[in-house]
């Protein structure tokens, strides 16, 4: 058997970044940037006032006060967008709006909440310091900086950002697309009746969201039956949309694991045992014209859901140009003695804990039993405890890594 390691280090040989693509802003939502992005102008680009209130000069207001308020005349109202010069001059003040630009002469805002809000006239009652209130120029975003680093994720601030700059399209790589079905003439979908010996298909939905949470298009092409014809037909249908395919079911060496059975055939994939538990039984190759990755994975929902996290995640975001590809591990303190097949990695659902104000060593325990067919254990994790293949034994309270899923 392949370790996990070895595995993982032959997929990812050979998965490449998707092209780059030039995208509208909110296409690339999502996506990792390919270039770094410098600003082409400052940001804010022009000085204005964070508050509504009245722009005005210290020296006319120092001495403004609740008992003895100064009187100013208004000369302007200034609201956002305005493009008129204006200057304020000695016992004068313009009134303004939040985002306006600052008249000549001011030093200050002061709040409409400092005053009466009057109109020709305004009543002060406190003092600003020097610049309070004024956004300046620059101060946010100057031009020519480096605004974003090649690789970084396009997140709503990002975009934000981007559109406050003026860029309208970028170039990110592009999200992966990945066909996912099921495979078994026992599956039924969920919302039908369920007949004898019939099982409902979580497992296409369940890889589907990953997906989706990893980045990736994913499309659920739902559950296919234990034939070989419609299996390839359907796997070829699906081609023309798939950067990646994954399959669960099927990949065993049962007389019905018809996924293995016919792909075998095609000599582009290759079927073997990974040493781990669970998600032993393991495919992995390329299909059609254009060689497009497939996964083959087992058809229990844990192992499914496992095999997914360890080698179909870090495939996806390879594709993206991610520079890291694995889940967070952490070394964590197990409440519980733990046991494990030698040989073979095991992977156990978990909860974590992490530590207090972040000193020290967070806290780990197993959710669950065993079983790869245990999904109501799997939905109560938010972690796999990542036992070596050499190791057998854990003491109650020995450390562990810690994988996070969330």
């Amino acid at each position: 058997m392949k370790s996990v390691e070895d595995h993982l280090t032959g997929i990812l040989e050979r998965i490449e970044p998707l092209a780059p693509l030039e995208l509208q802003l909110l296409d690339a939502h999502g996506s990792l940037l390919v270039d770094e992005v410098a600003s082409t102008g400052d940001l804010p680009p022009f000085d204005n006032s964070s508050m509504d209130g009245y722009a005005v000069r210290l020296a006319d207001v120092a001495d403004a006060s609740e008992r003895y308020p100064v009187v100013l005349d208004v000369v302007d109202d200034i609201a956002a967008g305005n493009t008129a010069d204006t200057a304020i001059g000695s016992g004068t003040c313009a009134r303004i709006m939040t985002g306006a630009p600052i008249p000549e002469g001011t030093e200050a805002i002061v709040p409409v909440e400092w005053t009466d809000a009057g109109m020709p006239t305004v009543r002060i009652t406190k003092s600003p310091s020097k610049g309070q209130y004024i956004r300046l120029r620059g101060s946010d975003v100057t031009a020519g900086q480096t605004v974003l680093a090649a690789g970084a994720a396009v997140g709503s601030a990002q975009v934000g950002l981007l559109a406050a700059i003026g860029r309208d399209r970028i170039r990110v790589r592009p999200k992966p697309r990945v066909v996912i079905l099921s495979t078994g003439s026992e599956l039924t979908q969920p919302g039908r009746p369920i007949g004898p010996g019939r099982i409902r298909d979580s497992n296409s939905y369940m890889l589907t969201a990953a997906a989706r949470e990893a980045g990736a298009i994913a499309y659920r092409v739902g559950n296919v039956p234990d034939d070989p014809k419609i299996l390839i037909d359907t796997i070829e249908d699906q081609l023309i949309r798939a950067d990646v395919v994954v399959t669960t079911g099927g990949v065993s060496a049962g007389a019905y694991d018809v996924v293995k059975e016919v792909l075998s055939e095609l000599g582009t994939v290759e079927f073997g045992k990974v040493a781990m538990q669970p998600g032993m039984p393991q495919g992995f190759g390329v299909i059609g014209p254009d060689e497009t990755p497939i996964f083959t994975l087992p058809g229990n929902p844990v192992s499914a859901f496992v095999s997914f996290e360890v080698f179909v995640r870090p495939a996806l975001l390879r594709m993206q140009g991610a520079e890291v590809t694995e889940r967070p591990v952490v070394r964590a303190t197990c409440v519980s003695a733990l046991t494990s097949p030698d040989g073979k990695r095991q992977f156990l659902r978990a909860w974590y804990t992490p530590p207090v104000a972040g000193v020290g060593e967070g806290v780990v325990e197993p959710v669950g039993g065993t079983g790869s067919h245990l999904l109501g254990s799997l939905a109560r994790a938010n972690a796999l405890i990542s036992l070596p293949a050499e190791v057998t034994e854990v003491a109650e309270g020995g450390d562990v890594d810690v994988m996070l899923l969330s």
